[in-house]
């Protein structure tokens, strides 16, 4: 249960800040280019990337806030930064080829799966 509302908790922060940085984009960049989501998704990778080594170090690192951060604060905030950790953990563990097919899969599969359910909801509804 402790884990639970850790990501709960976690996640909402999250959500909020990523709320936050969309409308501080739009104010200050505007509206005609996706900055935010370049925004949360680089930086949420860099911190994910910074929070991974440091709790690896420290083994002592209560699970709970390893939840908290990573999986409620740093997922809500971003997804791209979970993406990043495993086409990079791929990768370190001399997976090539998967770490090509996970990336192939991920971006033009997110891509084109979207378009189509976008199809198909107009189709449908209208």
């Amino acid at each position: 249960m402790k884990m639970l509302l850790a990501v709960a908790l976690g996640g909402a922060i999250g959500a909020v800040a990523r709320y936050g940085v969309g409308v501080w984009t739009g104010r200050v960049l505007g509206h005609g280019f996706p900055w935010a989501t370049i925004i949360v998704n680089i930086t949420g990778s860099l911190i994910l990337g910074f929070l991974i080594s440091y709790m690896a170090l420290r083994t002592q690192f209560p699970a709970e806030w390893r939840a908290f951060l990573a999986v409620g604060v740093l997922g809500a905030f971003t997804t791209f930064s979970t993406f990043s950790l495993d086409a990079t953990t791929l990768m370190q563990r001399g997976a090539i080829g998967s770490a090509v097919f996970y990336v192939l899969m991920s971006v033009p599969g997110a891509i084109l799966t979207f378009w189509g359910g976008q199809r198909l909801g107009r189709i449908l509804f209208g």
